[in-house]
């Protein structure tokens, strides 16, 4: 049985099993689903791995469990899935709900008596198999806009839980409406003969229907790969989200396929490769390319599957056929007819340029300058680049941002002598678009600042001697507040950003909900009570480079009465 046979069946099997499940899987939201993102597209460092699922622009809608199971990880963060619960199901599956404004009371209470006993808002949680149940349709927790969420939703997701691997929710059969064919915003031809000067050709389609787009006939020759950019929409949705299927055939033979119905998250260290990263960068223009030039495989991309690279004969003559289709069946498709041409003069004279400082990706380089250095670990860069690189007294200018990065590299900038007692409240710093300096995590070691998280641009040595600001933003110094349910305050760093806080009231550590978005504190009164009515608040933020800030003040509230 060959590898590819078993990788078919497999999923085959997988995803019967999905049939039955889609048979009685609870739809997470009562409302009517609208995606403002699917699974699979691209996104700038990932592959999306669920659903967004729109919440009319609120939070606060309850969310339920799909079917019955174990609340198996709990997590808060301020990142990323925000506040995310994890279930596994007695089918093999593990739904994912993330980007919660709070969990259900019962979870709620858990997840906070674990925060009070380690004294950390940021938490992740374990539990056992059917220590933490819910039934189907059980409200889990509420829609909102915590972690990296840029607006209100819910992201979905459906793994296997053996293997953690996302899977395609819509394979759960639920209703969304869909009779929108994917959409074509351009089509380009990449001469790939000459690997060090890979030229793009846009190609001008001309629509022929309302399925179907064909160009003139074209004149290639020798290796060729297509690129698309291209979208997806559902009803009632107007959010230009990825293409589940993509097919490329030439004279009926296919060449490559795209199928989203897993991934695995490993795939996302490789997603500079399947688009055109150099105009990506250069002009925020998303190319997909329709075929592996570099040797980066993609769990949806099986290895020994075709490579998508085209090749032409001169004389001969060729159709060309590429096929975009939705989870839904409906299908856009491009038709164009190429004549293989001969080598041209000016092709055959090319010589193959390498610069001095080409940087093998397979080797690791050390950069020295007077006050800084550069070290690329091996593997930085996916393929060679012509490294650009120079040093003043005060700046480092570092690669191009057309180079995509498989990894990281090493920046260090020496301490200026006279200051190499007091290295704390220096810092480097990466110019952005605007000209204005962001900060760049680095750590002192040796009279130097070092940061392993160098990307192209333009980087400077920067003190930042300025400590948070915290302000109260609904209640005043000397104040009752008895009929308050929460306290709240704004804390702001001008630079480099809030590392840790903490908050007590008469000694006693408090939970504060740090919300980065809006740079909120939130206290919630109903977590403690009191036992008397004067209340010493005090607050304590630092942020990155260890400056640090104190609010105190007094408040007063009605004390709970204790019954003897």
């Amino acid at each position: 049985m060959t590898n590819r046979f078993k990788n078919s069946l497999g999923v085959a099997l997988l995803f019967f099993s999905l049939f039955v499940l889609a048979q009685k899987a609870t739809p997470p939201l009562d409302i009517p689903l609208l995606l403002s993102g699917n699974f699979g597209e691209l996104r700038g460092s990932h592959f999306h791995a669920g659903l967004d699922i729109k919440t009319q622009g609120r939070q606060g809608f309850p969310v339920k469990s799909i079917l019955a199971g174990s609340i198996r990880r709990i997590r808060v963060t301020v990142t990323g899935y925000g506040k995310a619960l994890y279930i596994d199901h007695a089918d093999g599956t593990t739904s994912v709900y993330a980007h919660l404004q709070k969990f259900a009371p019962k979870i709620e209470q858990i997840i906070k008596e674990q925060q009070y006993k380690k004294e950390k808002f940021l938490i992740q949680s374990y539990f056992k198999t059917n220590e933490l149940t819910v039934e189907q349709g059980e409200v889990i927790g509420y829609s909102g806009n915590t972690g990296g969420s840029l607006g209100p939703h819910l992201h979905f997701e459906l793994r296997d839980t053996k293997a953690q691997t996302p899977l395609n929710p819509l394979r759960l059969g639920y209703d969304i409406q869909d009779t929108q064919r994917p959409v074509i915003r351009g089509m380009y031809q990449y001469d790939l003969n000459d690997p060090k000067q890979k030229e793009k050709n846009e190609i001008r389609l001309i629509r022929k229907n309302d399925s179907t787009y064909t160009s003139s006939i074209q004149s290639w020759y020798g290796k060729t790969g297509i690129g698309l950019r291209m979208y997806d929409r559902q009803d009632l949705s107007y959010n230009k989200n990825g293409v589940y299927q993509i097919t490329v055939r030439l004279n009926g033979k296919e060449m490559i396929q795209y199928t989203f119905d897993k991934i695995s998250f490993d795939d996302g260290k490789y997603i500079s490769t399947l688009i055109d990263y150099k105009t990506y960068a250069a002009e925020s223009i998303r190319i997909q390319k329709l075929y592996r030039d570099l040797p980066y495989g993609f769990s949806f991309l099986p290895k020994d599957a075709p490579n998508g690279v085209l090749n032409f004969e001169a004389g001969r003559s060729y159709q060309l056929q590429i096929i975009l289709e939705d989870f839904h069946g409906n299908k856009t498709y491009v038709e164009s007819y190429i004549e293989g041409k001969k080598e041209a003069a000016t092709e055959k004279e090319k010589k193959e340029q390498i610069a001095e400082n080409t940087v093998n990706p397979e080797l690791d380089y050390l950069f020295e300058f007077e006050n800084q250095e550069v070290y690329l670990p091996k593997n930085t860069f996916f393929e060679p680049v012509d490294f650009k690189i120079r040093a003043t007294k005060d700046s480092l200018f570092v690669g191009s941002k057309t180079d995509a990065l498989q990894r990281t590299f090493e920046i260090q900038f020496k301490i200026p002598e006279v200051d190499s007692l007091a290295i704390n409240p220096w810092s480097i710093a990466r110019l952005n678009k605007k000209k204005k300096l962001d900060y760049v995590y680095s750590v002192a070691k040796d009279g130097k600042r070092i940061s392993k998280g160098g990307i192209p641009g333009t980087y400077v040595l920067t003190k930042d001697t300025l400590a948070p600001s915290i302000t109260p933003l609904n209640f005043k110094p000397e104040q009752w507040l008895s009929n308050y349910t929460f306290l709240k305050l704004k804390i702001e760093d001008d630079f480099s950003g809030i590392k840790s806080y903490k908050g007590t009231i008469n000694g006693q550590w408090i939970l504060l909900e740090h919300e980065p978005k809006n740079n909120t504190l939130t206290f919630a009164f109903d977590d403690i009570d009191f036992d008397q009515s004067q209340l010493d608040f005090k607050v304590e933020v630092k942020d990155q480079q260890g400056n640090s800030s104190t609010y105190e003040t007094t408040v007063f509230r009605k004390a709970k009465v204790v019954k003897k």
